[in-house]
């Protein structure tokens, strides 16, 4: 039949093409499928559909907004105006970057995650127009080391924002290195106005560095750029293990207040750019006993006058100082660019100090003696009529006294009053 015939090699061709098809996919399944016991050519068919339909595991979702290297281990959410922490990080992560975005609140377990955030352990923060950082908001971060919360105007940092929520009953915190650069509010946001508001920021800061110990095992702490004028008295006291300390760039005019001798580790302090123009013995006593300190003091108004001598003789004999060779006067202006070790007792008018001294200590005196004498006569106009009185007395007495010395020389004058005496003795 002509049909027939025509649909013979179309249905040989079609055959064939099947058969080939068959041999290439039982190839490719015996190729594919894992080792075992089982021959091939037992594969049922749900298990051939099973392993034609397998996908490999899926890799860690990258946040929307941040670009991610899990080779790196890091994670960049660089200006992307985010107002909080992504929710999807990564558990990979070791090394994030949430910088230049919108957040302004850093809400307690801000990183808390399932699961946990273990490995990460360098976070940068900074310039994120952050006001607050509320406590335990790192407190899900077991690895955290460094931190850098830089160029966030904080006008509330709680004091257990690095302790935990429960300073008592949290562990201490891993940082090893804090970065806190220009984290001053604009002087308009300050409470309380410019100078008050600046002692409750040191306050602030202070109180969150040494709340419950959590910061006992800081090595580096740099607080540059934040208008600090005095250093809170207890600023540094519970950070026994600092190593660095960067203080530069802010307007320190003393270091009274501030004590480092718990500070045995420390090794490097920067004072550079601040407004200090003279250092007291107390200090430059506790940076002498501290064994391996560097102080770095470059760009201070110094003022060279005989308040300063006790500095100057000791930087000609320390090497606590490395860069003594370019500290400068400031003031007064004959002594302006003078270096410090160039300085002579001559050169600083102690003498003329110490006569001005001496002329304030007689003025005081003579102010003293005219007091007393003042004080004194005053007492004696108050108690004018029993001194009158006292004296009337005193006369009456004396007045007595010598009549009777005047009537036993008249009669041991007189012979006659003389025997008259004796015989009545008789």
């Amino acid at each position: 039949m002509p049909g027939a015939g025509s649909r013979g090699p179309a249905a040989g061709d079609g055959r064939l093409r099947l058969a080939r098809l068959a041999l290439v996919l039982l190839g490719w399944v015996s190729a594919s499928a894992p080792s075992s016991s089982v021959p091939s050519s037992s594969t049922s068919p749900a298990a051939f559909l099973a392993s034609g339909s397998a996908q490999p595991p899926p890799a860690e979702r990258c946040p929307a907004a941040c670009e991610c290297s899990e080779a790196a281990r890091t994670v960049k959410c660089v200006n992307r105006n985010l107002l909080e922490v992504p929710a999807d990080l990564p558990p990979y992560v070791r090394n994030l970057f949430l910088t230049g975005n919108q957040m302004t609140v850093l809400p307690a377990g801000a990183f808390a995650r399932q699961p946990p955030l273990a490995d990460l352990e360098a976070l940068n923060l900074s310039s994120n127009h952050l006001k607050e950082v509320c406590a335990g908001a790192f407190e899900h971060l077991p690895g955290l080391r460094r931190l850098d919360l830089s160029h966030n105007p904080l006008t509330n940092l709680s004091a257990f924002a690095f302790a935990g929520s429960n300073a008592s009953v949290s562990a201490p915190s891993p940082l090893v290195e804090l970065i806190l650069n220009h984290i001053v509010p604009p002087e308009d946001q300050r409470q309380n106005g410019s100078f008050e508001g600046m002692v409750a920021f040191e306050g602030m800061v202070a109180a969150a560095l040494r709340t419950g110990f959590a910061l006992r095992g800081l090595h580096h702490l740099e607080l540059a750029s934040n208008h600090f004028l005095y250093l809170p008295r207890d600023l540094l006291a519970q950070l026994p293990s600092l190593r660095h300390l960067d203080l530069r760039n802010n307007s320190l005019v003393s270091l009274t207040y501030a004590s480092f001798r718990n500070l045995t580790h420390l090794e490097s302090l920067h004072l550079e750019d601040n407004a200090l123009k003279v250092l007291h013995n107390s200090t430059l006593a506790e940076w002498q006993g501290l064994a391996r300190i560097r102080v770095f003091l470059d760009n201070n108004p110094w003022v060279c006058d005989c308040y300063l001598a006790d500095m100057v003789a000791w930087l000609k004999e320390t090497e606590v100082v490395p860069d003594k060779a370019r500290l400068t006067c400031a003031f007064p202006e004959k002594m302006r660019n003078r270096g410090l070790l160039d300085l002579s007792s001559s050169d600083l008018d102690c003498d003329s100090i110490l006569s001005q001294s001496l002329q304030t200590s007689y003025v005081f005196l003579g102010i003293v003696l005219a007091l007393i004498g003042a004080i004194f006569l005053l007492v004696l106009y108050l108690n004018r009529k029993g001194i009158k009185k006292w004296m009337h007395n005193i006369r009456d007495a004396c007045r007595d006294h010598m009549e009777g010395y005047h009537y036993r020389y008249e009669i041991n004058a007189d012979p006659r009053l003389t025997n008259l005496s004796s015989n009545s003795d008789v």
